[in-house]
């Protein structure tokens, strides 16, 4: 019998006149929420860890982009709309993998554009404001819709491992991958759940566990290189994950160790799913080959909480995300439906492009 869905976390809203997020940098230790009152804040937030995973980035843009056209219309009247190219350039450069990004920023010109064009130089904010309110409830509508397909492919009981966050915290609500696994521990399909600690921030230890005791499921964690020694025991059936880009054939971009879940679920028998709205689908990309890879600080590397752990003059690789190859995915889970063993044909169909 299924539960109610647990879901007890938001970490983006809009209050009145502004933007709040929660510091994702300070959980699980601290709970404190930022207050964005324009584009270069928001900029801020997004390429320092204040907000990540990527519908979270995106729908954070969108807000962005109402404080941005609320400030140029102040200014100008006239032309709020020409000067917002600043803006929104600004905003498309803050992380350069995650394209839900560049998708919500596109839908937001487009918005401005008509509003501008319809209605010259009054005030946009109404507008604009419905529009990133709409991006932002259709992603939580979403995510329900793919936890209920993702649970539909679980047709045995057993553990599911999860990488990063891709739950609350990195969406408008519910999540992505972790949104399935709300969905089958709240069916009783979900006999226990792993996830990795997730070097170097730590997104699963801090954020996912943090998400998951909120909502009462129990969590083992587990660090990322024990992962292939876990799947060899038997108890995991599957390995659920979000994903930052997927390309036109499906390999898919997401933080780095993805890729080293996949080849170890392949060689174990365990079913890989890729969990992700159709917003994160970059059908101008041929293949994963093409997805731009962030790289960040060596720092991020080279010290832990501010304390270096490495001798001085070491240098360090530090790629945010990976690609996992379309071969290696048994299914990719989206709002629209189910793509299993995904290839350039059938993504291509999912996509309306047939």
């Amino acid at each position: 019998m299924e539960k109610h869905l647990p879901d007890a976390v938001r970490a983006i809203r809009w209050s009145r006149d502004h933007l709040v997020l929660l510091d994702q940098r300070l959980l699980p230790r601290k709970e404190e929420y930022l207050h964005i009152g324009n584009a270069g804040e928001t900029a801020r937030a997004i390429a320092d860890m204040v907000v990540r995973g990527a519908p979270a980035i995106g729908i954070a843009a969108a807000y962005g982009v109402v404080l941005a056209a609320r400030k140029r219309h102040s200014q100008s009247p006239s032309s709020w709309y020409a000067d917002l190219h600043e803006d929104l350039e600004l905003l498309a450069n803050s992380r350069p993998t995650a394209v839900n990004l560049s998708w919500a920023l596109r839908q937001m010109r487009r918005v401005a554009e008509q509003t501008f064009h319809a209605h010259g130089d009054l005030p946009p904010l109404p507008a604009l404001l419905e529009a990133a309110r709409r991006i932002h409830q259709r992603d939580v509508q979403a995510n329900h819709v793919m936890g209920a397909l993702g649970t539909e492919l679980l047709t045995e009981k057993g553990a599911i491992l999860t990488h990063c966050n891709t739950g609350s915290l990195a969406t408008g609500g519910f999540g992505t991958a972790l949104g399935v696994i709300r969905t089958a521990w709240s069916r009783g399909l979900a006999t226990r759940i792993f996830a990795d600690e997730t070097r170097p921030w730590l997104q699963g230890a801090r954020l996912t566990a943090w998400e998951l005791a909120r909502d009462g499921i129990p969590v083992t964690l587990l660090v990322d290189s024990a992962s292939s020694w876990l799947l060899r025991q038997g108890e995991v059936r599957w390995v659920v994950v979000g994903a930052d880009r997927i390309a036109a054939n499906g390999d898919v971009a997401n933080k780095i160790g993805t890729y080293n879940l996949a080849l170890g679920a392949r060689q174990h028998g365990v079913g890989f799913m890729v969990v992700a709205p159709t917003s994160t689908v970059d059908m101008n990309l041929a293949s994963g080959a093409e997805i731009p890879i962030e790289t960040r600080s060596s720092d991020e590397l080279l010290g832990f909480g501010g304390v270096g752990v490495a001798p001085g003059g070491t240098q360090a690789w530090n790629p945010v995300f990976d690609v996992t190859p379309a071969e290696l995915i048994d299914a990719i889970v989206t709002e629209r439906g189910v793509v299993e063993n995904p290839n350039s044909a059938s993504m291509a169909t999912l996509m309306g492009r047939n």
